[in-house]
């Protein structure tokens, strides 16, 4: 069956629209649960969330179980067996709106048991021709539905039933819309009528993403038949560049992302730094949970929850919190305590967080750009428990340094950033080569490292603004599987060598051997281009043959190729820095980044004496003639096997932030406080001291 999808028309996202402090209010609830919903009250359950400060929550119409939890019209007999509010959805909408607090709807998509159960020709099937599926007795929903069989008739006929049923649809949150990697005869005959092979692994997951566009387009101009203003989200647990070509499908973006859950306290910075690119106010997500969704009777300790919440403030997102819903529909007040002791803070901030836009003067190019891209096709599909480690390296380099930066795809517009970078696996074609050579030749700097600039090939650079030149795969793993060892992580460390960092490139570093963990490429430096470091070599690489103590094999201070190579607006480093320091962390890795980047455009617009595990954001509001700082001091730990927390805040102070500004400064504020701060302005800098902050503080710059 091939649906005939038709693309709805643009809609543009009023600015500051977005709710501010949500609740996404999960209830997913089986039907062996009793007496579902005896317990809830609408004006307690409202009541509890304004006395919080929630302004909206997201309710649920259907749940990954399949049930629905209103009064149905076409669907009675999918309404919970057990539910004693047989219309409290209804219920929570009317007595929320009372209350002015906004109740968008949830729906499932990919997951419902009950659907599953029904009809089984809908499921996903596997290369093998198996149905996708959790093991025969593991707990848990495991069924995915393929949106590309009749079960999107279905899913059009539940939209249908809700706008009848419910009277009022403030926006529709669309779960579980994820590209699958899918063999089912949905997927099969459809691909062969577009001339495409199945059987090919790389087309079928490409045509995964095909479907994914394609359904939500559809889903999209279905809705905008009800309503042109509702608001719309389709969740797939993370978004990456492939949302781009889905914009008008989305009035905004949210951002799941549990610092405490699968996502890490990494995977928000990462996402939001992109998503904020893309011109829709969006939202973060995290969760009241210890760990995640369906943590039942958990609470997060504060000191996380502020976290997680006041770090959204600081990259310009909206903020969620999600909690569950007990089965007896009552809700809970020590969760609303916690939640309320947040978001009554956030209140207060907010005027001075939204809206507002980032000060950002690097653009760093999205690793994810180009998977399944018909030029430069990438293996695998990135997911938010699979993301590439470059993503996360370059990330926490970068903000440990206090820069200020947007992670960008290839049709980002270059011109706004002073510097761009490439770190280790973004691969070139003609055109986005010729872009980046333009960049440069017009003034734009440029760093990459690793084998970003190479053909999608990998055999030779088409960016020739870095002024080097492949010569050759370098050594192969001759224990495996015969590839290329560069840039491939060893237990023992296998295939290293050393730098010694020296000059303007080694700046705060002792001019010695450094290990890099991770084999760079070997390349020669242009005609006119300045070799910075150059690699020294090992005695040999380590093998059940040779090998010497316990790790990599020492140094023998003999130099080799060269390490890394200026080519006036170009630097270059052959070594992974980004997946290094994802890996294992070497200071001296993140130094190198750092030092290339002061050569190329001088001290950071941010700067700060203070640990480098504070996060620093800088955002401006120019139609209030202010910038804002936003300093956020909080340590994640990990202290079980599985999560990283945040236990309790620890004040600091005794250092100086300085800001590269030229425009005189009237005042300088804490706030939300409104305490006047002192500061020293000279020679286009901006100095603050800071005497003691604890947790997040902003600070106001007034012109």
């Amino acid at each position: 069956m091939k649906v005939n999808m038709k693309k709805p028309e643009k809609k543009i996202c009023t600015k500051n629209r977005l709710p501010s402090r949500q609740i996404h209010m999960d209830f997913h609830t089986a039907e062996w649960i009793p007496a579902v919903g005896e317990r809830f009250d609408s004006d307690n359950f409202a009541g509890t969330l304004a006395r919080a400060g929630v302004n909206s929550v997201t309710l649920f119409a259907r749940c990954h179980h399949g049930y629905l939890y209103y009064d149905s019209k076409r669907f009675p007999e999918r309404v919970h067996p057990t539910l004693v509010h047989r219309n409290m959805l209804v219920e929570q909408i009317e007595a929320c709106r009372k209350r002015g607090i906004r109740t968008p709807i949830y729906l499932t998509v990919q997951l419902d048991e009950l659907t599953a159960r029904e009809h089984p020709e809908w499921l996903a099937m596997d290369r093998t021709g198996r149905i996708i599926e959790n093991k025969p007795y593991e707990a848990g929903f495991g069924h995915l539905l393929a949106v590309n069989s009749p079960y999107f008739d279905f899913l059009k006929e539940i939209v249908n039933d809700l706008f009848t049923s419910v009277p009022v649809v403030d926006g529709l949150f669309f779960d579980i819309v994820i590209p699958l990697d899918d063999s089912s005869k949905w997927t099969r005959s459809q691909m062969m009528e577009r001339g495409l092979d199945p059987s090919d692994d790389y087309e079928r997951c490409r045509f995964g993403r095909t479907v994914i566009e394609e359904f939500t387009s559809a889903m999209t101009a279905h809705v905008r038949s009800f309503s042109r203003d509702c608001s719309l989200f389709y969740n797939s647990g993370h978004i990456s560049c492939h949302h781009r070509r889905m914009l008008d499908c989305y009035s905004h973006f949210e951002i799941e992302s549990q610092g405490s859950g699968p996502w890490g306290y990494i995977h928000f910075p990462v996402t939001a730094r992109y998503v904020r690119t893309l011109g829709k106010e969006f939202l973060g997500m995290t969760g009241k949970f210890h760990s995640m969704w369906g943590d039942f009777h958990s609470f997060k300790p504060q000191a996380s929850l502020e976290y997680e919440c006041f770090r959204m403030l600081a990259v310009g997102a909206k903020c969620s919190i999600g909690d569950q819903l007990h089965p007896s529909g009552e809700i809970c007040p020590v969760t609303y305590d916690l939640i309320g002791r947040i978001y009554n803070s956030i209140a207060e901030k907010e005027p001075w967080c939204y809206p507002s836009s980032p000060v950002a003067e690097i653009g760093v190019l999205h690793p994810e750009d180009g998977i399944y891209d018909d030029e430069t096709p990438k293996a695998g599909v990135s997911t938010v428990f699979n993301f590439p480690p470059e993503m996360s390296g370059i990330v926490r380099m970068l903000q440990e340094g206090a820069h200020q930066f947007d992670l960008i795809d290839r049709e980002a517009d270059f011109s706004k950033y002073k510097l761009l970078i490439l770190p280790d696996s973004i691969p070139a074609t003609g055109s986005f080569a010729a872009r980046l050579d333009a960049y440069v030749a017009d003034g734009g700097k440029l760093i990459a490292s690793f084998e970003s600039g190479l053909d999608s090939g990998k055999n030779d650079f088409l960016v020739k603004s870095l002024g080097i030149r492949k010569t050759g795969d370098g050594p192969v793993f001759e224990d495996g599987d015969k590839k290329p060892a560069r840039g491939r992580w060893f237990f023992n460390n296998n295939y290293t060598d050393y730098v010694i960092p020296s000059g303007e490139i080694g700046k705060n570093l002792p001019e010695t051997e450094h290990v890099m963990y991770l084999r760079g490429l070997d390349i020669e430096a242009s005609s006119g281009a300045k070799v910075l470091l150059t690699a020294i070599e090992s005695y040999f690489d380590r093998d059940w043959r040779h090998y010497c103590s316990h790790l990599q094999t020492p140094s023998t201070g003999k130099s080799g190729r060269p390490a890394a190579v200026r080519n006036g607006n170009a630097i270059y480093f052959c070594h992974p820095l980004a997946r290094i320091y994802a890996f294992n962390s070497p200071l001296w890795c993140r130094q190198l980044l750092w030092n290339a980047i002061e050569l190329l455009i001088g001290p950071p617009v941010v700067s700060h004496t203070g640990p480098h595990n504070l996060l620093v954001t800088y955002n401006e509001q120019p139609q209030e003639n202010r910038n804002v700082l936003h300093l956020l001091y909080y340590i994640p730990e990990r202290r079980g096997e599985k999560l990283e927390i945040v236990e309790e805040t620890v004040p600091i102070g005794g250092f100086t932030v300085t800001v590269r500004e030229d425009r005189p400064v009237v005042s300088v504020r804490g706030v939300p406080q409104k305490t006047a701060m002192a500061f020293n302005q000279h020679n286009g800098a901006v100095q603050i001291p800071i005497e003691r902050m604890q947790g997040h503080q902003m600070i106001e710059l007034v012109f």
